[in-house]
């Protein structure tokens, strides 16, 4: 059994699956991946068993077979390989020899029907959207996700789905981003689902900024990604997202408006000097005037000064720096709009130019 192949044409499928291999798994198989080989394709499969990503690339294969290898050891390979060189796996029993230029490694393999697989994927709903669409969502929004909250629906992602829109939301009960995409669907109903960190740091880290569709499919316990040649499916958290639209702050209050890098670059400069366990600073408001302040227990303090838009009542309200600078992060227009009601208020921050995300920050007592 001889499976042929190049150097570049197996390295983007292993770094496109491995992130998925486990490095302390339960179960040893967990760290190999499945290769399934037909006549002229190969088929990778990786899985945790909450997620498997599957991607087909062409291969020359004296037969049809299936195997497993270690993941990561097979990626090290064919990273540290020459470029251009042509690869062939051969086995026999229980080893595979890879050899490429006058280079030999002996891996060692388990049992193809051992590998677990994700139960069957019987799709309900199926909608398709623009790949750049759905990581811009991701890319807006993941950064507010929990990690390891008790509240274990919060360490995750909602995607709520209309016929006019796919909107996510992301929160750890201090933050909240929210975001939409414009879409026409017809025949679908109102879609609610909640996406595992894992899989939506995962998956964000795979997609790229092309138009080409993603096929979105349902069922009652998973999600389906199809685009190209890669599948990715992954479980979804079984739990009710908390009513997100109660905690954004109804419109109206005073209006801040200051150059996004500007702010960013005083944050990180004021930041410095913060307490390093609680990371606050205070801004402090008054007509287009805005002062941030930090200090510390051993005394150090920071200030700065900017001119920015404001023609509200003087305030003070006390932030924690990094979630601001996350949400700074993700706003790509020249200028970031705050919109204050009082210091004990939770505050919501926007881009100037563009109304598709929204981002809602609570008060910190300094």
């Amino acid at each position: 059994m001889i499976i042929k192949t190049t150097r570049e044409m197996l390295l983007e499928p292993l770094l496109q699956i491995n992130g998925v291999v486990e490095r302390r798994q339960t179960l040893p198989i967990l760290a190999n991946v499945l290769i399934q080989c037909q006549s002229d394709q190969i088929t990778l499969t990786a899985t945790d068993l909450e997620i498997e990503i599957q991607t087909t690339m062409p291969a020359e294969c004296s037969e049809a077979f299936e195997i497993t290898l270690p993941a990561r050891k097979l990626l090290d390979i064919c990273k540290a390989l020459p470029e251009g060189l042509a690869i062939s796996i051969e086995v026999e029993k229980e080893r595979a020899l890879l050899k490429s230029g006058r280079g030999r490694y002996t891996l060692g393999i388990l049992p193809a029907t051992e590998y677990p697989a994700i139960e069957a994927h019987h799709s309900e709903h199926e909608m398709v959207i623009p790949q750049n669409q759905f990581k811009h969502l991701i890319d807006k929004t993941a950064f507010a996700m929990a990690q390891q909250d008790v509240r274990y629906y919060l360490n995750g992602l909602l995607l709520e789905v209309t016929q006019e829109r796919v909107r996510a939301v992301s929160t750890d009960g201090h933050r909240l981003a929210l975001c939409d995409v414009s879409v026409q669907m017809e025949n679908i109903e109102h879609q609610k689902m909640i996406l595992p960190r894992k899989a939506v740091l995962e998956f964000g880290r795979m997609l790229i900024d092309s138009d080409d569709p993603i096929v979105l499919s349902l069922s009652t316990n998973h999600i389906r990604f199809q685009y190209g040649n890669t599948v990715f499916t992954s479980k979804l958290i079984d739990g009710n997202f908390p009513d997100y639209e109660r905690v954004i702050p109804s419109p109206g209050g005073s209006v801040m408006e200051v150059s996004t890098e500007l702010l960013k670059q005083a944050l990180q400069r004021a930041a410095i000097l913060s307490n390093e366990k609680y990371r606050g600073i205070r801004f402090s408001f008054s007509e287009n005037t805005l002062m941030l302040t930090a200090n510390n227990p051993e005394h150090d303090e920071a200030e700065e000064i900017l001119e920015v838009l404001y023609e509200g009542e003087e305030m003070s309200v006390g932030f924690n720096v990094g979630y601001v600078l996350d949400v700074l992060n993700a706003i790509d227009t020249e200028e970031v709009q705050f919109i204050l009601s009082d210091p004990g208020s939770s505050s919501v921050v926007t881009n100037k130019d563009r109304d598709d995300c929204l981002y809602v920050i609570m008060p910190m007592r300094l």
